[in-house]
Formats: C-alpha cells, structure tokens, sequence
C-alpha cells in the first residue's frame, strides 16, 4: 500500500522533479547523450535509408514537464540534435505521455485528439515521423535501451492507473 502511494506520487511528480537538473545540464551534455541514444536507437533505419526524409528537414521535440527541448535534423548519414528553436514540425508532451508512446503502452493518435500529445508545423513530415516510429519494433531496439523502457514504462503505466483509482474514490466521497 505504501508503496503503490510511493510509486504515483513519484509517477505524478517525477518529471517536475527531473526539470531542475536537466534545466541546469549544459546542452552540450544533453547534446552528446541524445545524439548518441538517437544514432544507437535508429542505427538500422539510418543504414537502411529510413531516415533520409528528415535530411534537409528538422523534427523538434519538447518534453515540457522536465524542461527538455532540441531539435533533430539527418547530416551526413547520422542524426544531429541542436538547440535551434525552428524546426519544420515540433512534436511536445510530457515525459510518462511520451514515454509511454515509446514503450508502446500508449497510443498516440489517443492522445492526440485528447491534447495530451502536440503536431505543429509541417504535418506531411510528422506523419512520416510517426509512421516510422510505428513501424519500430520494441524487439529491435537494443536491449538495455528496450528493457529500460519497458520497465519504466511499466512502473509509470502501474502509477497512472493507481492515481485514477485514487481520483475515482474520492469522486465518491460527498462533501
């Protein structure tokens, strides 16, 4: 039982939390750990050609609870993450809604229509982005990165649903 509290106070208030240090980390940290993740995460679709409608365009993505923001662009064979504040489509949320996304627990036309993922910009290339995220198969991610994922998408997914039953029972309490 504490536990289960613990876990959604920590699911709820987590991303706020994260905000502070990665608000404080130099970008070139961020920089270098994104590109890696990026480049070892997509390897195959880059050497495959699957990435080369984002050469010459710019994909932004904005994690507005943990204060994280960067812009993707295709050079030279390898995805580049900058700090540009321009990209020809930005795709925002927050950190257990992306998450979620990525671990495959959470659809994102859902949360799309319920505002709770943002498109703007150039809806052709986010279509093309989000397709080819959804043609990613989890089992070819690599296996830390995808056990990762997987279980603290897990951890979030069992915060949400405890929060919500903590939400319905008190709907129910009567004042």
């Amino acid at each position: 039982m504490v536990f289960t509290r613990l876990r959604g106070l920590i699911v709820e208030k987590g991303p706020k939390f994260l905000g502070l240090p990665v608000s404080l980390t130099p970008f070139a940290l961020k920089k270098a750990v994104l590109q890696q993740l990026l480049n070892w995460q997509f390897r195959h679709a880059l050497a495959e050609g699957e990435l080369d409608f984002l050469e010459g365009r710019s994909l932004g993505i904005e994690i507005s609870d943990i204060n994280l923001r960067w812009m993707t662009t295709l050079q030279d064979g390898r995805l580049t993450v900058s700090h540009d504040t321009e990209a020809d489509v930005w795709f925002r949320g927050e950190a257990n809604d992306l998450l979620l996304v990525a671990a495959r627990k959470a659809d994102p036309d859902m949360l799309f229509f319920q505002r709770r993922l943002v498109i703007e910009g150039d809806t052709e290339l986010g279509l093309e982005v989000k397709n080819l995220m959804d043609a990613i198969e989890l089992d070819a991610m690599p296996t830390p990165l995808r056990t990762g994922l997987q279980q603290l998408a897990a951890f979030v997914e069992a915060g949400l649903k405890q929060d919500a039953k903590a939400s319905e029972s008190r709907a129910r309490i009567s004042c």
